[in-house]
């Protein structure tokens, strides 16, 4: 997932459709993790930030994809969040360039 960089706000769809996922799974955490706190439009409507996608992220990696239960993730990011953001971004990075590889292979296939 790359942020649009002249971005400062994405919709909720837009994030739900980042990470895969419906958009009443990212307002269930969002009422789990008060860490994520989207900016709210005097409508209701949720505006993310960077930073709150970034925490999402690091939650989606471990409930989604380490297969955590979510008191397991609140615990995990309470005791050893550095590491777990380390973690987090080391992951994201690897995808990037597998994704950047994948897309790379493809182009060749589509020259033989």
């Amino acid at each position: 997932m790359e942020f649009k960089s002249e971005k400062i706000f994405y919709s909720i769809k837009e994030v739900a459709e980042m990470f895969d996922v419906n958009q009443s799974l990212l307002r269930y955490w969002e009422k789990e993790f008060p860490s994520i706190k989207p900016v709210k439009t005097p409508k209701g409507t949720r505006q993310y930030r960077k930073e709150d996608i970034n925490e999402i992220r690091l939650i989606h990696y471990l409930v989604k994809e380490k297969g955590m239960t979510l008191p397991g993730a609140k615990q995990k990011l309470k005791e050893n969040r550095d590491k777990v953001v380390q973690t987090g971004e080391i992951i994201h990075r690897l995808k990037t360039v597998r994704a950047e590889l994948m897309k790379l292979k493809a182009e060749i296939e589509d020259l033989e």
